[in-house]
């Protein structure tokens, strides 16, 4: 987490990216990367990616550790840094790097330029500080995953706060100009004014707080709550027109708790001018008088929103899509067919007169390979016909109801689909087991090595 120096870049090779790109690459999957693993995706000779690992370590942009199980390479937030700013420098969006001006609990700010020395803003998100790390509690950016890497959910909220400011920079929001991102890097427009926390004192102040009361509005209109609505993500420019920056944070109106979010950005707000200015006021918004008039949050996936409340908001708004109208069509099929199936069961009106029922067809073919397989046994001995003849009387008094409730509950393609399943996950597991470092000597046998050999070079045992 320290400062991010940015000179060794230009002394590193081809190379030296494609073995950090492959230690990246091998972090999906591992927790520590073994140097065989990481040659063969970086496809390299194992003993020329050593030398590179080695040298990437000495500069802390990897770093290696001894597991208990296993040994391997770990990237660094260095190594993610230069990992994005060679993506960024490769497509010409920055050229040149400048100081640090801003740091936060969950962000780094630099200067920047590109080839037009224009100067620009590059933001890192920096996830899994000490002074916030329950944002995995607060935010739902890990989803259904049960444990992820800070360096993951960096890049998440990066890719969120882009998404997001592209979508407020076209409805005409006073929001800085997003131009590009990168993993866990965003770059955007160099906004040239003070944060509201360092202003102390304004021209108008009623201006100013209609300003902000109206943003706060003008965003729940369009579907969307800040949630981090106040001082320190305001900046006042020359002409004191607020800009709102710093959007990782987001949620829908439709999110459970989103009145709660809402009336927290509306108080900061109130409690600042109070304690700023001397200034307060009865008149400020209430979660009951926002009027919906767009679809944003559907628009960049807010959380909270899900996407049963996307076809119903944009349905309600009158943005309408084929696609969506084509699921809503697959949905019915699959309904009808259900229908059908539930139709066979005892007591179950019968809505399916007609059509392809494939677990019906299923059940028949079964039931007519098994008539004819009796009626050939039949034909060929005739000592075994009174026996035959007891099987076709049991299973005629075998009520065909109960047997098409049981199975038609479970399809074929359905059968098929888990057995397929059951043998991915074997061959996964496979291997897993196959996939052993070679070369490399297991952590728990170098331990007792090196003891077996301090215990002899002491000779504390010896007569």
């Amino acid at each position: 987490m320290g400062k991010l120096n940015v000179a060794i870049m230009r002394y590193l090779t081809v190379e030296d990216f494609r073995v950090l790109t492959a230690i990246e690459m091998g972090m999906k999957n591992h927790e520590l990367v073994p140097a065989a693993i990481a040659s063969s995706i970086a496809n390299l000779q194992h003993g020329g990616v050593n030398k590179i690992l080695r040298e990437l370590c000495k500069h802390r942009l990897l770093t290696y550790e001894r597991g208990k199980r296993y040994d391997g390479y770990r990237l660094t937030n260095a190594g993610y840094d230069y990992l994005a700013l060679h993506s960024l420098t490769k497509r010409d969006v920055i050229t040149s790097f400048g100081n640090q001006i801003g740091v936060g609990k969950e962000s780094n700010i630099y200067t920047v330029s590109n080839s037009e020395e224009e100067p620009l803003c590059l933001k890192l998100h920096r996830l899994g500080r000490i002074c916030f790390r329950k944002v995995t509690e607060k935010r739902d950016y890990h989803k259904h995953r049960k444990s992820v890497s800070w360096l993951y959910l960096s890049r998440i909220s990066a890719t969120k706060e882009f998404a997001y400011m592209k979508a407020l920079y076209e409805r005409k929001f006073p929001v800085p100009r997003p131009i590009d991102f990168n993993r866990h890097c965003v770059v955007m427009e160099l906004i040239q004014g003070k944060l509201l926390n360092h202003v102390a004192d304004v021209t108008n102040v009623d201006a100013l707080y209609d300003d902000l009361m109206n943003l706060i509005v003008r965003f729940a209109d369009s579907g969307v709550i800040h949630g981090d609505f106040n001082e320190f993500n305001i900046i006042l420019n020359s002409e004191e027109k607020p800009i709102i920056i710093d959007f990782p944070q987001m949620i829908s109106t439709q999110h459970p708790n989103a009145e709660y979010f809402f009336n927290r950005d509306v108080n900061c707000i109130r409690e600042f001018f109070k304690k700023r200015f001397d200034y307060e006021s009865e008149l400020y918004p209430k979660f009951s008088d926002i009027q919906r008039d767009d679809n944003l949050d559907a628009e960049v996936a807010c959380s909270g929103f899900t996407k049963k409340m996307a076809k119903h908001i944009n349905k309600e708004l009158g943005y309408t899509d084929s696609s969506d109208d084509e699921e809503d069509n697959d949905n019915d099929e699959i309904d009808s067919s259900s229908k059908c199936t539930d139709s066979n069961k005892p007591d179950a009106p019968n809505e399916c007169n007609s059509g392809d029922n494939s677990t019906l067809n299923y059940i028949f073919q079964q039931m007519k390979l098994k008539n004819t397989y009796d009626n050939q046994t039949k034909d060929q001995s005739g000592d075994d016909v009174e026996s035959f003849s007891d099987c076709s009387e049991t299973a005629d008094n075998f009520d065909s109801r109960s047997m098409l409730s049981t199975t038609s509950t479970i399809p074929p393609d359905e059968i098929k689909r888990r057995l397929k399943k059951q043998m991915v996950n074997k061959d996964k597991r496979q291997q897993r087991k196959r996939c052993i470092a070679k070369g490399e000597a297991n952590a728990v046998t170098r331990t007792r090595r090196e003891n077996a050999n301090a215990v002899k070079m002491n000779g504390i045992w010896d007569d």
